[in-house]
């Protein structure tokens, strides 16, 4: 029940009627017996500001952030996580006290698909695909557990460069075209391969990244942080191949159960916000 005192969480973007964190949150809330209740909330691209700070002074707990607010909602907040730094995007806000602290939990997510299945990370050569917004997170990830090494597979060179230079610090990593001899060699021994792509996600179920899959390490862990459809063409392919195979449900879920946390200072159910995501997929 809805009452006087029932705090407001959501999510911000343009468009965001296809989100699904209002059905996967308020099924955890209500699990959980929180008194709080977590809405979609459109806004126009030339209304951030306003609407920002309309929620900061309306006393909403807090929301999630999607496209195309990640990066432009940095300059309103009073103080960034680590994680939201490093990546240069935020998409979950925690409001206290006057103050908005902007997160990223997208890391925390994408490296619970590894944790649950107890693959650790630390001294393993990665080989990333792609150079968007989701490999920043899953790059910062990877370096976060100490990988050895991170080779960056993309079409635009100069992005990947742009992207290994930012991150130059952070341990070893370099850019490859698709097509260059060095990129096929890094799958060769890669033990992680980890695909951020949109390429392979419904409708367009049958396209994948131009990957030459033979030269892929038959014994390496491959990640699809697409979680629709369960399992692309390239991690089809990559298991037959014998490959391990994770897909990207588990990373939406952690992502926001970690932002339940830091909302509410409870650890929700993870196993029920799985299984609210796959009913939702079901009916959609």
């Amino acid at each position: 029940m809805i009452t006087g005192t029932t705090k407001l969480l959501g999510v911000i973007g343009a468009p965001v009627g296809h989100s699904l964190s209002p059905v996967i949150q308020n099924a955890a809330l209500h699990d959980a017996g929180l008194d709080y209740v977590y809405a979609a909330l459109p806004v126009r691209a030339d209304a951030l500001p306003s609407a920002v700070y309309g929620l900061r002074d309306a006393g909403i707990a807090g929301f999630n952030v999607t496209i195309p607010f990640k990066t432009e909602i940095i300059p309103l907040l009073d103080d960034l996580s680590e994680d939201a730094r490093r990546i240069h995007a935020v998409n979950t806000v925690v409001i206290a006290d006057g103050g908005m602290v902007g997160h990223n939990t997208d890391v925390v997510g994408f490296l619970a698909g590894f944790a649950e299945r107890e693959i650790a990370l630390a001294g393993k050569k990665a080989v990333l695909i792609g150079a968007g917004g989701a490999a920043r997170a899953a790059l910062w990830g990877l370096l976060r557990s100490n990988v050895s090494s991170v080779v960056i597979g993309v079409r635009n060179v100069a992005k990947g460069a742009a992207l290994a230079t930012d991150f130059a610090a952070d341990g070893d990593v370099r850019a490859y075209h698709f097509d260059d001899s060095a990129f096929a060699a890094a799958l060769r021994f890669a033990d992680i391969v980890v695909q951020t792509t949109p390429m392979g996600m419904t409708p367009h179920t049958e396209e994948m990244p131009p990957v030459d899959m033979a030269a892929l390490n038959p014994s390496a862990v491959v990640y699809d942080l697409i979680y629709t459809p369960a399992e692309t063409r390239f991690l089809r392919e990559a298991r037959a191949r014998g490959c391990e195979t994770i897909n990207g449900e588990t990373m939406l879920a952690a992502q926001g159960a970690e932002a339940f946390r830091l909302w509410t200072g409870i650890r929700p159910d993870m196993e029920l916000m799985k299984q609210t995501l796959r009913t939702a997929l079901q009916c959609s």
